[in-house]
């Protein structure tokens, strides 16, 4: 997972602005699959699972060897402590499902080149070169499939570790313009890829480490045909270059403003590390955790939360409590979490807001008490009920402040009693006497009173 770091930022740069200024807006717009996204756009929060032998030393996966605080042969001795002995993906899948969550994503290799599957087209595999010895890939899937979850793979298009690919050290390529090598390269990847796409099916692929090189060189197009040939449904996360991903990845940060795409989906560490580091005790807050889920319902994106596995399987405590927390919420808050869509403008209430698919029902989200009430400005609509989501307490509504001659709305009000809020984020349903109508102008001037 994560982006190079600062001195490969450059290169990556030139790389990828190159690709933006050959690929048209309608090419990125073409390339999305509206008929596919309905159950992403739906399931609103998925678990991120990076788990390999970066876990053993609990170091950054594939970055430690490449950013030369570890080099490559002691990062690679990590194999022989890779046991997954204590492996129990049907444990894995329920803590997933209770969660709230719709959806997970697995490293099946990231740029270490470890596969976590007995890949028939290589030799580094957690099969073939750790204790663990067994794929740990199909009996994840096969768990989430039994809880109707679906499935999806995460998978880095480099390979530090393959003969063929030209990356060498952090700073040179071996035979960067050896064409023939490097289609050698990609040539592996589109057997590695089969392999998954033919033994697992996933509903979801989740690519990454595409910034070395240009999608024609990657031959993107091709591996989406491929792809898509397995399985007509399947969609793709943005990271195969501009105009081959179905939605948007951003990372770690909480966007302030909307992403421009359609769909996207936020990535977030649990504490802040993607794979297991015993010495990261930085965990967020279920709460926190929570704020920010919230904030991606506000915006019609996703969460994707990651945690990492310890080397013998485990889950760490925090990361369980975490999922178990999420879950208390999402069950008590699920009608207003799953088939909504992005809330009002920021400035008619102080809160993050969603609304129901025909915008009757505007959902706010408080994660404070209000002192004496909720304020909602620029509301035109008439509120017609207003209920605690999860208890069912009704609320009462008023108006203040609208004059009979004005088209400016008045202020209205909602009051909370103490003690129907929730401990983490309280959430009202505020249904209207139709779909929401706000005003928006700069307010106006008494002409004749």
């Amino acid at each position: 997972m994560t982006f190079p770091n600062r001195t490969t930022w450059a290169a990556f740069a030139l790389i990828w602005c190159s690709t933006l200024l050959s690929t048209s807006p309608q090419a990125i717009a073409q390339a999305q699959n509206p008929e596919n996204m309905e159950w992403f756009e739906n399931a609103k929060l998925g678990i991120f699972i990076h788990w390999g032998i970066y876990s053993v030393n609990g170091i950054d996966e594939s970055w430690s060897f490449f950013n030369d605080y570890i080099n490559y042969e002691d990062y690679m001795k990590q194999l022989d402590g890779f046991t997954a002995s204590e492996y129990d993906p049907e444990k894995w899948a329920q803590l997933i499902k209770d969660s709230g969550a719709k959806y997970a994503v697995l490293t099946a290799k990231h740029h270490d080149g470890v596969a976590l599957w007995d890949t028939k087209v290589g030799d580094l595999s957690v099969v073939k070169q750790t204790p663990a010895g067994r794929d740990l890939v199909g009996p994840l899937m096969t768990a989430l499939e039994k809880q109707n979850l679906k499935k999806g793979i995460y998978f880095s298009v480099l390979d530090w570790s393959h003969p063929d690919y030209d990356r060498h050290t952090r700073e040179t390529f071996r035979y960067k313009n050896d064409s023939t090598r490097f289609r050698k390269f990609t040539d592996f990847n589109f057997q590695q890829l089969t392999e998954l796409s033919t033994q697992y099916k996933p509903d979801l692929y989740w690519f990454d480490g595409d910034w070395e090189h240009s999608p024609k060189e990657w031959r993107s197009a091709e591996l989406k045909k491929m792809l898509l040939d397995y399985n007509p449904e399947l969609i793709i996360n943005s990271r195969l270059g501009p105009g081959f991903g179905d939605y948007a990845t951003p990372e770690q940060g909480v966007p302030v403003a909307r992403p421009a795409e359609p769909y996207w989906e936020l990535c977030m560490t649990m504490n802040n590390s993607w794979g297991y580091q015993g010495n990261d005790h930085q965990y967020k807050t279920p709460s926190e955790l929570l704020r920010i889920f919230v904030d991606c319902l506000h915006m019609g994106g996703n969460l994707l939360l990651d945690f990492g596995p310890k080397p013998d399987g485990s889950i760490p405590a925090e990361a369980e409590n975490i999922l178990k927390e999420f879950g208390r919420w999402t069950s008590k808050h699920e009608t207003a979490i799953y088939n909504t869509q992005a809330g009002i403008p920021a400035g008619h209430v102080f809160a993050p807001t969603t609304l129901s698919p025909d915008k009757t029902i505007l959902y706010i989200y408080l994660d404070y008490k209000v002192n004496e009430s909720l304020a909602i400005k620029g509301l035109k609509n008439k509120i017609q009920r207003v209920w605690v989501v999860g208890n069912g307490t009704k609320l009462q509504a008023r108006e203040v402040g609208k004059m009979y001659w004005s088209a400016v709305p008045g202020m209205k009000y909602i009051d909370i009693p103490d003690h129907v809020y929730d401990k983490d984020i309280t959430v009202l349903a505020v249904l209207l006497d139709g779909p929401v109508d706000l005003y928006r102008e700069h307010g106006q001037v008494i002409e004749s009173n």
